[in-house]
């Protein structure tokens, strides 16, 4: 007599540590960014250290502001991708969860899109504080930590592919 399986299957299981870590860089981003909208007028910004500022900006566009002015046809078009990026990703988790660095940078990745997701659900921009600058040099665009998360988890998963590629 064949008999269904309560428990889940290994695969299955090993989704959940994954998607933990993605809620917790969700949690994190947007607590900061509830904080800072909270405490800064747009545009406004306290200097901390000589390289480093905080400053509420808003950003319609992508990274580094791109398509930040095409006229608001970006908002939809990036949350799309960000919404079909999380599903792949989750795809992804589910067949290779076993495998920690890899595991490690698209969760990492997940938080991050789904962070910015929320913003341009909820606000129709991406909110950014962080300004980090260099004299002589400008400021480097402002970012957040979901921005932070995602660049983390792309350095993982170069990382983790060179040393794929090594062995």
């Amino acid at each position: 007599m064949a008999t269904k399986k309560i428990f889940p299957t290994k695969s299955s299981s090993s989704l959940t540590p994954w998607l933990g870590i993605a809620a917790i860089v969700i949690l994190f981003d947007q607590l900061s960014k509830i904080t800072i909208t909270k405490t800064f007028q747009l545009g406004e910004e306290k200097i901390i250290t000589s390289f480093f500022n905080l400053v509420l900006a808003y950003n319609k566009g992508a990274a580094f502001s791109f398509l930040s002015n095409a006229g608001g046809w970006q908002r939809h078009f990036f949350t799309a991708i960000g919404i079909g990026a999380a599903i792949y990703i989750v795809i992804l988790l589910k067949k290779h969860g076993g495998q920690r660095m890899f595991a490690w940078a698209l969760a990492l990745i997940l938080g991050g899109a789904v962070g910015n997701v929320i913003d341009r659900l909820l606000y129709g921009h991406v909110v950014d504080f962080l300004d980090f600058h260099w004299s002589g040099f400008g400021h480097f665009p402002a970012f957040n930590l979901a921005d932070s998360a995602i660049c983390i988890g792309a350095a993982l998963f170069i990382l983790d592919e060179l040393r794929r590629v090594n062995r």
